[in-house]
């Protein structure tokens, strides 16, 4: 959590520094032209400037994206699965995709850059143990709230958009919905059990044993020399 409450402030106190109207240039091509009918060379020097705006309305969208996960994090996500494992992780990817999707509307960039963006973007794996589809769900989601949050849309909108997302994932985390399946993995000597026509015995052997509410098993791998499966367990929690 210590992550989580120094990006906290670190967004605060961006909110109150940073002066309004303020202006960052972000690059600035200048380039020399040609020869004349003459064969005299003349010097004309042109600059193409890309200004980003960097305002009170960047600093407000960037308020209500930050709400947003802020509140699909801890109101939704860490509620019904309390895993603190993905939390700075959410937060910094939202963070970083508001940044880049803000920068790119504002500033033209070469075809080459697009590409060389990218590749970059397509090298980044995360190799881990096994995540989650829910968790990958979830990380969608805030990567799709900083997408829309540095679109130009009015305050209201944005926070409508945001709101619908929140609600709508809170709706279907609901118990009252639908019931929260977990699974995990039992490794069972008493392989008698597993023919088809010995299923509800199996489970009542499986629930005894476990002490959980199984309401369904698949078996996954069978090892007749050590008289052994490997069974997946289903139950509500």
């Amino acid at each position: 959590m210590t992550h989580t409450k120094f990006a906290i402030i670190l967004f605060f106190f961006l909110l109150f520094a940073a002066p309004a109207g303020m202006r960052a240039q972000v690059f600035e091509t200048s380039f020399e032209t040609q020869v004349d009918d003459g064969g005299s060379k003349k010097s004309d020097k042109k600059k193409d400037k890309d200004i980003i705006q960097i305002n009170w309305s960047f600093f407000i969208n960037l308020g209500i994206d930050i709400t947003a996960v802020l509140a699909l994090i801890f109101l939704v996500y860490y509620p019904a699965y309390k895993n603190q494992d993905y939390i700075f992780t959410f937060l910094i990817f939202n963070l970083v995709i508001f940044v880049l999707t803000y920068v790119l509307n504002e500033v033209k960039i070469s075809m080459g850059a697009a590409f060389g963006l990218f590749a970059v973007f397509s090298m980044l794996r995360y190799r881990t143990a096994g995540i989650s589809i829910k968790d990958m769900t979830y990380l969608f989601i805030v990567i799709a709230l900083g997408l829309v949050g540095a679109i130009r849309l009015e305050y209201y909108e944005l926070a409508v958009l945001d709101a619908l997302v929140i609600a709508f994932a809170a709706l279907l985390e609901c118990r009252w919905i639908f019931k929260r399946e977990s699974s995990q993995y039992v490794r069972y000597e008493n392989i008698e059990l597993i023919v088809p026509e010995k299923r509800q015995q199996l489970i009542s052997d499986l629930e005894k044993r476990t002490g959980l509410n199984i309401h369904r098993v698949t078996i996954s791998k069978i090892n007749f020399l050590r008289d052994t499966a490997d069974i997946k367990v289903y139950y509500y929690e």
